[in-house]
């Protein structure tokens, strides 16, 4: 807890660390209210489908490409350009009565324009803490963004429950535009400068440690979109018991990146932190009761945060600063592709033989991701004694 005590107390980071948080709240509301509010409008969820699938086709597709312009146009040029336009998009979607194709196009510009707020948060803290806190910050940002993913959803819910799918979708937007505005506005952001990449788009996957985290946290996030899949179908679509085991796993997640948020990185620690979430999957197996299934699934948590911790530091160590936002930008997009494919298989597993079939495949992705993780452990930095300072840094003046 020293560690922690030491990262809030650096001068701005607790305000970043709360703007980018409300900024990226949405993230965890967005793919369940334009489900409901497209098919309200439209009466298909198969419509609905197509809307939010272009949604998650456009961020995957577009976050390297954005994240490499805030190095030629800065960043928070690039900021204001993807909030106004994602914003805009948005809004259509929630307040227009738009004909099919024309909602999947805004939904397609929506996604691809969605501000870049984690690689920039990600690029920035390197500039604004010593680098042995930097282990601690990116676990406490990992442990943090658990409430994005829980408390999003049922804020939602909630939303929708008593306004209507329409006016939650513009609550939703307003709640992006104003974390957005805030990230913006912070003096370290508007003062950090990223030098221009002399690499041509995707040449950063050409270090073995990002694309080993690319793959790796592929697969991961696909088994837990797997797992929480498998979960719905057990107790059944909008069941309490669903949410409540979620949130136990959840909470399993914060007090793991808390817990191991002050150790160092090391070659086998991505493989030491997935074998626990497998564990704890691999416990589920047989449980269909939420106190069997929230117990299992807490065990999986607690190494969930201290793995996605693990990629963040791992770029950190790792790559160059100017190239930084467009490896983090790929790690998102990984985790969406991996999170559509483990949603779409365990989509058949369900149909197959039930919830457990799920459970199956999460256990069979996640030990994809140890597996391969341990298998090119030589690929990953040794961070132990400290992430150090990546070269060609474009330093932050910050306010004394």
């Amino acid at each position: 807890m020293r560690a922690y005590g030491e990262v809030l107390r650096v001068p701005g980071l607790a305000r970043i660390i709360l703007a980018q948080l409300i900024a990226r709240l949405p993230a965890g509301m967005y793919s369940l209210g334009i489900l409901m509010h497209m098919e309200h409008q439209h009466g298909s969820y198969t419509a609905a489908g197509l809307v939010l699938a272009a949604f998650s086709v456009g961020m995957a597709a577009a976050g390297p490409f954005v994240s490499r312009l805030m190095s030629r146009f800065g960043t928070v040029t690039v900021l204001v350009v993807t909030t106004v336009v994602s914003v805009s998009a948005l809004s259509s979607i929630a307040s227009l009565s738009l004909p099919l194709w024309a909602d999947v196009a805004a939904g397609l510009v929506a996604g691809a324009a969605m501000p870049p707020i984690v690689p920039t948060v990600r690029t920035l803290y390197p500039r604004m803490v010593p680098q042995r806190l930097l282990s601690p910050l990116f676990s406490f940002d990992a442990a943090l963004q658990e409430i994005i993913w829980v408390f999003g959803p049922v804020l939602l819910t909630l939303l929708v429950s008593a306004l209507g799918t329409g006016p939650t979708m513009l609550v939703t937007i307003a709640i992006q535009a104003g974390g957005a505005a805030l990230f913006i506005v912070s003096p370290e952001v508007r003062r950090l400068r990223i030098p221009p990449t002399s690499r041509k788009l995707g040449r950063v996957l050409r270090k073995p440690p990002v694309l080993l985290a690319v793959a790796v946290s592929a697969m991961f996030i696909g088994g837990f979109s797997a797992v929480e899949a498998g979960v719905i179908a057990t107790f059944g679509e909008g069941a309490l018991e669903a949410g409540l085991v979620l949130a136990v796993s959840a909470i399993g997640s914060l007090i793991g990146g808390f817990a191991v948020g002050s150790r160092g990185i090391g070659p086998w620690s991505v493989s030491i932190r997935l074998t626990i979430v497998l564990a704890g999957m691999a416990l589920a197996l047989p449980m269909t009761e939420v106190v069997g299934l929230s117990a299992a699934l807490f065990i999986a948590g607690l190494g969930t945060a201290p793995a996605l911790a693990a990629f963040s530091a791992i770029i950190a160590g790792t790559v160059k600063f100017a190239d930084t936002p467009e490896a983090y930008a790929w790690i998102g997009t990984g985790q969406l592709l991996g999170a559509a494919v483990g949603s779409a298989v365990a989509g058949i597993a369900i149909d197959a033989v039930g919830g457990v079939g799920a459970v199956w495949v999460a256990v069979v992705m996640v030990a994809l991701a140890a597996l391969l993780a341990a298998v090119f452990r030589r690929h990953q930095p040794d961070l132990r004694h400290g992430i150090g300072d990546p070269p060609d840094t474009a330093p932050v003046e910050l306010p004394r």
